[in-house]
């Protein structure tokens, strides 16, 4: 039997079996068999790896990713040409654009970096269209944009195509990463779960439906710890390991095509924005409080950070913009973000802003930053003269580290 045949039968019987607490370990041993042969299907689909296939040859640049995800002709070249500088051809017809073009938007002194990339159709993650390549770019993006028409017949089981299809190859939207440990052994002693907190999803048994799925997937030592409740979905997740979580937002576009009633529905769905590129509703303006690039700029966490010297003025015409899906927004990921020298030397942070209990407030590397927070880094006093005279020279300096990148 092949592994669509037994795809197939397995979807059968979780369909024909009643849902209850009796059944609820066994269902939750089928989904985890489905999940493994669906991997199994699609990793031989795209010639191993189990990523999502070959993308297009992008550079990454800029302060964060943004992937342009959605459907033929929904508008996505007309946005990335209204958000940046950078002309990709639009037009009323569908596949327009064939390959991805990368543009870059500027908002409150950031580099965001935008692709538009081809539309898909149902079956991408399996190969249909350039499917596999966009989405193989959509793994390597900070955050997903996903646009749809809001005149579309259909709308909301387009949304629900386009999310199954980045489900299937392992992106996981607007979620977190389940507080799970697994902790594979070499050999004896079985599988060993433990939980800080019950685990009602997981059935009556939660440690012998653990040991099964664990089995499924060839596992028969290891030490397995949940520190919150979880589901099925989420135990194989963390056992396949290869996920992808991303901040999504759906915009909904064209909405000048439907009624005011339709517009008042689509602005109440959950992690979404409506708009209207034509008439630049919502997209972009003059103005540096446009809500689409607000809300990117919220879903990415960007944090912009202004440094400066011993006695000079913050430099607030080129902050450091970090980011928390990136590095992170402490003090430390501000000196790797700079340089590793600047790091290496650290002794401590002054801090004013929001951040900060008073002004100055001295830091360590691991306090977070707010956005607009001023910081002055602080290097070690050498207690030994280096050897090479440029190294002196700078160790004689380090008091007056200047923290900005390097142009």
């Amino acid at each position: 039997m092949g592994v669509m045949e037994k795809i197939k039968e397995i979807e059968a019987e979780m369909a024909r079996t009643q849902k209850n607490k009796a059944t609820n370990s066994h269902l939750g041993l089928l989904k985890a068999k489905l999940a493994r042969l669906r991997n199994e299907l699609f990793v031989e689909q795209s010639g191993g790896g189990g990523g999502g296939g070959e993308g297009f040859d992008v550079a990454r640049n800029g302060d964060a990713r943004i992937a342009l995800i959605g459907f033929p002709s929904v508008g996505k070249s007309s946005l990335l040409n209204s958000l940046t500088t950078t002309e990709s051809e639009a037009a009323g017809y569908e596949f327009t654009t064939l390959t991805c073009i990368p543009g870059v938007l500027r908002y409150k002194g950031s580099k965001m970096q935008v692709l538009d990339l081809p539309g898909i159709i149902e079956g991408a993650a399996h190969g249909a269209g350039r499917g596999r390549e966009v989405i193989a770019v959509a793994r390597s993006a900070d955050a997903i944009l996903i646009v749809l028409d809001a005149g579309k017949e259909g709308l909301q089981k387009h949304r629900e195509i386009l999310e199954r299809e980045l489900e299937t190859v392992g992106i996981r939207l607007n979620q977190r990463a389940p507080d799970v440990t697994l902790t594979k052994r070499k050999a004896g002693g079985g599988v060993r779960f433990a939980s800080t907190v019950p685990q009602p999803l997981l059935g009556v048994e939660p440690e012998k439906l653990v040991t099964q799925i664990l089995r499924e997937y060839r596992i028969t030592s290891a030490d397995i710890l949940a520190r919150e409740e979880i589901t099925v979905d989420q135990l194989v997740d963390v056992i396949q390991g290869n996920r992808e979580y991303k901040p999504c937002l759906y915009l909904y576009n064209k909405i000048d095509t439907v009624t005011v009633e339709e517009v008042d529905q689509l602005a109440r769905m959950p992690y979404s924005i409506v708009g209207s590129v034509a008439q630049g509703f919502n997209i972009s303006g003059p103005f540096e409080d446009d809500r689409l690039k607000q809300m990117m700029w919220d879903y990415l966490g960007l944090t912009r950070v202004y440094t400066k010297r011993k006695g000079s003025p913050p430099d607030v015409d080129e902050p450091v913009v970090l980011s928390e899906i990136r590095k992170g927004t402490t003090v430390k990921s501000l000196c790797s973000n700079v340089s590793s020298e600047l790091l290496r030397d650290f002794n401590y942070a002054l801090v004013w802003g929001t951040s900060a209990k008073h002004a100055p407030q001295r830091c360590g590397l691991n306090h977070i930053l707010d956005d607009e927070d001023v910081v002055q880094i602080v290097s070690k006093t050498p207690h030994s003269k280096p050897a090479r005279v440029a190294d002196r020279n700078r160790m004689a300096t380090s008091h007056l580290t200047d923290a900005k990148p390097a142009p």
